[in-house]
């Protein structure tokens, strides 16, 4: 009996860390979809209702995910440095989470020296998202070093981390559409320029780390469907909430701010301020192509066919879009961003591939 429990005693102690680092990756999951979802109701917030504190609802939101997130990130850190282990992934998603958490007194100084600026584009923004997205870079490589290359719950952890990434993707890329509106010219294709770089990264290495065709397919379906999760969050905390609309005299009191900007898109579209779902629909037709293509094994062919495919799509859309029919490009613009799209894209298929290469147990696609 007692040669049993000694030869036990390490398994179960085994299976409990296991148990624990899994149940850490899991609520890391979870505390960055809530604060990703407590952002995206913050952005409709400033749109909606125009006024600013930190006690708002959204800001209590997003602050509550990243509180647990960092709480994970470095508990989970500290505790394989006491089981003597060096886990990449939950450094990398504790390094996220310091740059997250020091863009907050960042953001402070900023509006107390420059007012308040709603836009995802000032420096303390960029640093928090900058951090967001290298937590969820942690998230997924954590799932890369818990399970091995052909289990299944390794593909799901790698597909909903990748999927939280691309969604932290598009928050920083999309304000590529105002810039479109207030410069026009080669800046009209800025989104889809960003999105070439950020959206094929993205694809890319969650195809390797989860050694699925399909992932770039799954994700970007995925991440709409969070958006729509999120849009329906933040209408019933604003049915909650019930806070009285100043959107009006913010609007008056700074025409040329991005509020404004917005607000003047939807007027000239005929659409609802914070509800389109034109930026979210249109990476999943690329994605299709690079999943035929395969991200996999193809990264110069998938890049090129993914910033093109994105060029044409995204460049047909925008052009019918009614807002920015003033800010048409010219057929030198064209000519500028179909020669830089392609390059964007393929910069970041060989970061997935040079990337997930560097990672612990590499993925061998099934020939």
């Amino acid at each position: 009996m007692s040669i049993r429990v000694e030869v036990a005693a390490p398994t179960v102690a085994i299976a409990g860390d296991r148990a624990l680092s899994i149940a850490g990756f899991v609520g890391l999951l979870i505390a960055m979809a809530i604060g990703g979802w407590g952002v995206q109701w913050d952005i409709r917030w400033h749109l909606l209702i125009g006024r600013d504190s930190f006690w708002i609802a959204p800001h209590v939101m997003t602050y509550a995910g990243v509180t647990l997130s960092a709480t994970i990130a470095f508990g989970m850190l500290a505790l394989e440095r006491v089981r003597g282990r060096a886990s990449q992934g939950w450094r990398l998603a504790a390094v996220g989470m310091a740059l997250t958490i020091l863009a907050a007194p960042i953001d402070d100084l900023w509006h107390r020296l420059f007012g308040i600026d709603v836009t995802v584009w000032s420096p303390p923004h960029l640093l928090g998202l900058a951090g967001a997205h290298l937590n969820l870079l942690g998230a997924m490589l954590v799932a890369v070093e818990l399970w091995p290359g052909s289990s299944r719950r390794r593909a799901i952890g790698v597909l909903v981390a990748g999927t939280l990434l691309l969604g932290t993707c598009y928050v920083t890329v999309d304000p590529g559409v105002q810039t479109a509106f207030r410069r026009g010219g080669a800046f009209f294709f800025a989104w889809p320029l960003l999105g070439a770089l950020g959206f094929t990264f993205i694809l890319s290495l969650t195809a390797r780390a989860s050694g699925l065709r399909l992932a770039p397919l799954v994700v970007t379906v995925a991440a709409l469907g969070l958006h729509v999760v999120g849009l329906g969050i933040s209408d019933a905390g604003f049915a909650l909430t019930q806070p009285v609309p100043a959107i009006q005299e913010a609007i008056a009191a700074d025409p040329t701010s991005p509020i404004a900007i917005a607000h003047e898109m939807a007027r000239r579209s005929g659409t609802v301020v914070g509800r389109s779902f034109l930026l979210r629909w249109l990476p999943i037709l690329p994605a299709a192509v690079l999943t035929l293509v395969d991200a996999r094994r193809r990264w110069i062919a998938g890049g090129i066919a993914f910033g093109a495919t994105l060029f044409v799509s995204a460049g047909h859309m925008l052009a019918g879009a009614p807002s920015l029919r003033h800010a048409l490009p010219a057929p030198g613009d064209v000519v500028l961003a179909a020669l830089l799209i392609p390059p964007a894209a393929l910069a970041g298929s060989a970061a997935a591939r040079w990337l997930a290469r560097r990672w612990p147990s590499p993925i061998t696609p099934p020939a």
